[in-house]
């Protein structure tokens, strides 16, 4: 599904991407860029939210719980 929408472009970006993009092409490029930069936010929001939880007092606490029950019900044979 598609969204028009409108842009605002510095003249020269504007210009330059006239002059080597091709016709009709505009559009899907410009959507191209705009997923790729989400994604990196999107990673770097991850990445920040592992790192204020890795910091969290509570959260370790709740690991050392958890890491007793990773070999519950599991018996060598």
């Amino acid at each position: 599904m598609r969204k028009a929408v409108n842009l605002n472009l510095e003249k020269s970006v504007y210009q330059e991407a006239k002059r080597l993009v091709p016709t009709g092409q505009v559009s899907s490029l410009i959507n191209s860029l705009l997923k790729e930069h989400v994604k990196k936010l999107k990673e770097q929001e991850l990445k920040e939210a592992y790192q204020r939880t890795a910091k969290s007092k509570e959260m370790r606490e709740e690991d050392k719980v958890w890491e007793g029950t990773i070999e519950d019900g599991i018996e060598d044979e």
